[in-house]
């Protein structure tokens, strides 16, 4: 297969952010596929248009287009649209394609995904990562209706437009399906573990506790990600709290950056608990999450307590499970039921932070639970969401799409796993 690729935010192992669609495109390759992707380049550049890149046999097609979690929300749409009209050209001068992958967010890119697709007369096939516009309306971010109108409309043109659809999760799916889309064009492929990378390095954790002094042997509770309002960070600095509150032993350290962050920092101090048991540092490259993992007692995730936040394929989910970290959960949805099926970390949903902190620091001073819920957590990996079983799933749609074969997609992955 020749593949168009569109992803704005593509991030490689040597950035800070999800990989999910290197890691897929690396396996494309593997595989034999030829993939060009389309995304952009975020940083300071001397390029001022496209430039290209050849990543482990990718072929990457950077656009100059700054973006940070720390822009206004006018600003991020702006970024959004430059992109779109940047890439629809760029796309659609691939003319000897067989099919182009586009994956949100932003929903945005299904613009020059759609355009090329009727240009080059090739079917697409859109990946869901999030119910774009459903979140940005219920956090508030997005207000306008004549704004919520045409982002509405925007979401139901992508869909209309897609030959089979891939959601990160049964929830999403349903998102999905209540647009009236047929189900059996879409297949659920989640964020995945990567078995190999993240598995669990002794020599690795001593190393990275050894260059954190105020951490020795103490258990830790690690949060890896964005600062940002849908993540509520800030719920670390109360469990913080009642932690000191109780005299324990666990130490909570946040690595990320984020429009909040200054925010959570003030809390922090606020609180007293900044520098004490709370620790924060900044966003590090993906290759270094292994160590920090190994080096971790339990790993979180965490969102407000919305409704359409939990559907959401969190990537540090996934990689806590290949690292046979347990994972903390604050929210629920399909990966709360998961962990309480499983038996392979803590969730905590809509419970007390009084609680949580004393159930916490009970089961990370306790060696037996810790190692009964880290095997619980590699087999989960191993067995449901393996990267290469998952990048399988996605080339068998593409591939069915290519041949106009999508009345079967859902059957390919149905999003079943409890």
């Amino acid at each position: 297969m020749k593949i168009l690729y569109l992803h704005q935010y593509f991030k490689t192992p040597n950035m800070s952010g999800g990989t999910r669609s290197y890691e897929m495109a690396k396996r494309m390759v593997a595989a034999g596929h030829e993939v060009q992707m389309i995304t952009t380049w975020t940083d300071k550049t001397e390029h001022s248009n496209w430039f290209h890149e050849k990543i482990d046999g990718i072929d990457v097609h950077w656009y100059p287009n700054a973006y940070d979690n720390s822009m206004s929300f006018k600003k991020r749409i702006e970024s959004f649209i430059k992109f779109a009209h940047a890439a629809t050209k760029k796309t659609a001068s691939f003319k000897s394609s067989d099919i182009i992958f586009a994956t949100s967010t932003p929903l945005t890119i299904a613009i020059p995904a759609v355009i090329a697709s009727k240009l080059l007369k090739i079917p697409m096939v859109f990946e869901v990562r999030d119910l774009w516009p459903e979140i940005p309306i219920a956090i508030g971010a997005l207000k306008n209706p004549a704004l919520k109108l045409v982002a509405k409309k925007l979401e139901r043109w992508a869909y209309k437009n897609s030959s089979a659809i891939v959601a990160l999760s049964p929830g999403m799916k349903q998102g999905i399906l209540n647009t009236k889309y047929p189900s059996n064009q879409v297949a659920v492929i989640p964020n995945s573990s990567d078995n190999f990378e993240m598995m669990h390095d002794d020599s690795a954790a001593a190393q990275f506790r050894k260059e954190r002094e105020w951490l020795d042997d103490s258990p830790l509770l690690v949060y890896t990600g964005t600062f940002g309002k849908i993540n509520g960070v800030g719920y670390m600095v109360s469990l913080a709290s009642e932690l000191q509150r109780l005299n324990s032993n666990v130490k909570i350290l946040l690595v990320g950056d984020g429009a909040e962050k200054p925010k959570v920092i003030a809390k922090a101090k606020s609180a007293g608990v900044l520098e004490e048991n709370l620790f924060i540092e900044p966003s590090m490259p993906k290759k270094d999450i292994p160590a920090l993992l190994s080096a971790a007692t339990m790993a979180s995730a965490l969102f407000i307590d919305l409704p359409e936040m939990r559907p959401n394929s969190a990537n540090k989910f996934f990689d806590a499970l290949a690292s046979s970290t347990p994972v903390l959960l604050n929210y629920g949805g399909w990966m709360h039921d998961l962990v309480q099926q499983h038996s392979c970390g803590l969730a905590m949903w809509q419970q007390p932070i009084k609680l949580v902190a004393e159930q916490l620091n009970e089961v990370m001073n306790d060696d037996e639970w810790l190692k009964q819920a880290g095997s619980a957590a590699r087999r989960l990996a191993e067995e449901e969401f393996d990267r290469d079983a998952l990048a399988a799933q996605l080339m068998s749609v593409l591939e069915l799409t290519i041949q106009g074969k999508t009345n079967n997609i859902e059957s390919i992955a149905a999003g079943e796993y409890l």
